[in-house]
């Protein structure tokens, strides 16, 4: 059965490091994101304290969602193992590179700054475990290098810091 509690617990901690998947949903409109992230961009600084690095992509719903104080679940759950399935609905705060945690952010990932379009600093308001058993037992295999050779390549060709220019204009969320 389900159990909601105010802040993670040790083991919380520990699952979520151990995980190669999670998600992210935001809404701060009609519409609620969804998306799926990987590599090691997430952190746990403290039992309610997350820290998200956010690589450019196509979009920047998160972003958007921050900007006007939407509401955010982050999602772990287990595909190998024990069954679990952890959510942890929190605020969010953007971190942008004239921001003083930045630097001390960017530290905790040991990534190139150029690569990051920023980060957002997850404030856990409820945390709620639930059993898991109906998500399939998967294999993880490897990452896809993808996302990051285009950040780094964009980067290379004084392409990168431009393009996250563009994303961060949020969309006009009335005509939603």
């Amino acid at each position: 059965m389900g159990k909601q509690y105010k802040i993670l617990t040790k083991s919380d901690i520990e699952f979520i490091k151990q995980q190669k998947l999670f998600y992210i949903a935001s809404c701060s409109g009609k519409e609620v994101n969804l998306s799926p992230k990987g590599y090691n961009t997430i952190k746990v600084i403290d039992e309610t304290t997350l820290i998200f690095a956010s690589y450019p992509g196509s979009g920047n719903r998160t972003y958007t969602d921050a900007a006007n104080n939407g509401e955010f679940t982050i999602v772990f759950n287990a595909f190998e193992d024990k069954p679990m399935i952890l959510r942890l609905f929190c605020k969010a705060k953007i971190i942008q590179k004239d921001d003083t945690n930045y630097e001390k952010y960017l530290n905790l990932f040991l990534i190139k700054e150029s690569v990051i379009r920023n980060f957002f600093e997850f404030r856990i308001y409820a945390v709620e475990s639930s059993c898991g058993m109906s998500v399939p037992i998967m294999k993880y295999v490897e990452d896809r290098d993808e996302l990051k050779n285009w950040a780094v390549d964009m980067d290379g060709k004084g392409q990168l810091e431009a393009y996250n220019q563009k994303s961060f204009i949020p969309p006009d969320l009335s005509k939603i």
